[in-house]
């Protein structure tokens, strides 16, 4: 039997890493995108190949819509089939600062990331994923960020406002290709430990947490590999919170 295919953009490092890696354990032969870090994604591609699944590396920045194109050109060179998208990238695109003193090139930056970056890979997986075009059926999970409700006030407004369009992608497009055998679907994490978020050096973000604890990447892979499995054949267009409450 043919193994199911995931494609994970921004998938070397932190909650990208974690998917891809659960992934593999999950039996599926993963890409792995990645901007300028090959050896982290080297890493995570000997993992999947571990598990004697197949990796392939592509490398493509996810702000810029020639180059997902050419990712997927890359990706049907590896693979004849794509059975999930999880759309991992995102960023605030600079420093952060209240809304009135960010530079117009952070928030374009932020804005084709995070919100053009996921309808551009949204759209080429449809094609390659509908069945009205000869696809099998498939699943899109959008990793967005509880920043899209708390809003980042003083800190990243732009990039609440850009993950919000993702949610609102996900519940929007779960509709529109439901029909097609896609169930969209997003995971939202609130505060989880990586090398952007660590709580040695941002302590005071405990206090946001009902828990009382970071999450962990791997805790948010499993959400991700839920909605994708045939244990959630019935659910599409929710926004599944991985957040300890927040």
């Amino acid at each position: 039997m043919t193994a199911p295919v995931m494609l994970v953009a921004a998938g070397s490092r932190s909650i990208g890493a974690a998917i891809a890696r659960k992934a593999a354990d999950d039996g599926y032969d993963v890409a792995i995108n990645f901007v300028s870090n090959r050896e982290a994604a080297e890493g995570v591609a000997e993992y999947v190949r571990g598990k004697g699944r197949k990796a392939a590396l592509i490398q493509a920045d996810m702000s810029k819509d020639d180059e997902i194109r050419k990712m997927f050109a890359e990706f049907d060179q590896h693979f004849d089939r794509l059975d999930c998208l999880v759309y991992n990238a995102g960023g605030a695109g600079g420093k952060g600062s209240p809304l009135a003193d960010v530079p117009t090139e952070t928030l374009r930056k932020a804005h084709d990331l995070n919100a053009l970056g996921a309808h551009f890979c949204a759209a080429e997986a449809i094609r390659r994923m509908s069945t009205k075009n000869g696809g099998d059926g498939g699943n899109i999970v959008f990793i967005t960020s509880r920043s899209a409700e708390y809003g980042n006030p003083g800190l990243a407004v732009w990039y609440a406002s850009t993950k919000r369009a993702q949610e609102v992608l996900a519940t929007a497009l779960s509709k529109e290709v439901a029909e097609d055998g896609i169930r969209v679907n997003a995971v939202s994490p609130g505060p989880i430990h990586t090398d952007a978020n660590d709580p040695n050096v941002w302590p005071e973000r405990i206090n946001w947490i009902p828990m009382r604890r970071f999450g962990k990447p791997p805790e948010v892979a499993n959400a991700v590999l839920f909605l994708a499995s045939p244990e959630a054949s019935f659910i599409t267009g929710v926004i599944l919170n991985v957040s300890g409450g927040r």
